[in-house]
């Protein structure tokens, strides 16, 4: 059976890094007696993906990983037995059971929504929505990218679906101040786009230089695309599946 866990990373683990993260949640369902799957072989692992990890430094509000199970409780006990013994920061949000057929949630994703707003004391001095409706009037965002093996130059516009002012959604976990931008962005494999590098791109239109830990990012939700005629349809990576009772 596949499980889709939702979950937040807030507070001091944000800074925890990936890897690390990956040995949490692999201790956390053993501590939860949560009866996962193991691959076969000589060194037998737990069948879990993660759908995009966090850069460190970086808070998630709606972050995904998949697992395998023989066995399941329903969906709210499993979340109480996995909040019961996870630590402060992390909560389980969801416990999901995914049609067989459907892609791991590495594969899944196709989006994300971000939060970014200043740390306090690094406040810009112009008008944010002002100079960010200016050069999001530009028709092309033109942006160096680095890879492994080269830099290339970058056209980010098409890679930046939405954005909008303030946030209006009632998460808990994000700060009381919600002077900020939401950017919905390219993610996954294919495309993949950083709000630190659209503010990059923003700052050099500005001919300004960004000052360093100037952003609080935090990722809201990530979503897979459903292909509905000509346009594509973002679906949060939790709606793929269902609560079992």
């Amino acid at each position: 059976m596949k499980i889709r866990i939702k979950f937040t990373k807030t507070g001091p683990v944000k800074y925890v890094g990936h890897l690390d993260m990956l040995r949490y949640f692999q201790k956390l369902v053993r501590r939860a007696e949560i009866d996962i799957c193991y691959s076969s072989g000589f060194n037998p692992h737990q069948k879990m993906s993660f759908a995009a990890p966090l850069g460190v430094g970086m808070a998630g509000e709606g972050e995904y990983v998949d697992i395998e199970v023989h066995t399941a409780t329903s969906s709210e006990q499993a979340v109480q037995a996995l909040n019961g013994a996870s630590v402060e920061g992390i909560e389980i949000k969801s416990f999901k059971k995914l049609p067989d057929n459907i892609l791991n949630a590495m594969s899944s994703v196709a989006a994300a929504d971000y939060f970014v707003k200043y740390r306090d004391g690094y406040e810009p001095d112009f008008s944010l929505y002002e100079e960010f409706e200016k050069f999001m009037s530009e028709k092309v965002i033109k942006i160096e990218k680095e890879t492994k093996k080269s830099t290339t130059v970058l056209d980010i516009k098409p890679l930046i679906y939405e954005y909008k002012y303030g946030c209006d959604k009632d998460f808990l976990s994000l700060p009381e101040n919600k002077d900020g931008v939401v950017l919905k962005l390219a993610a996954g494999s294919v495309n993949n786009l950083k709000p630190s590098l659209v503010f990059t791109a923003f700052y050099r239109f500005l001919e300004k230089d960004i000052p360093e830990s100037a952003l609080d990012i935090t990722r809201i939700e990530v979503y897979g695309a459903e292909e509905t005629g000509e346009k594509t349809k973002f679906v949060s990576l939790d709606d793929f599946g269902e609560n079992i009772v």
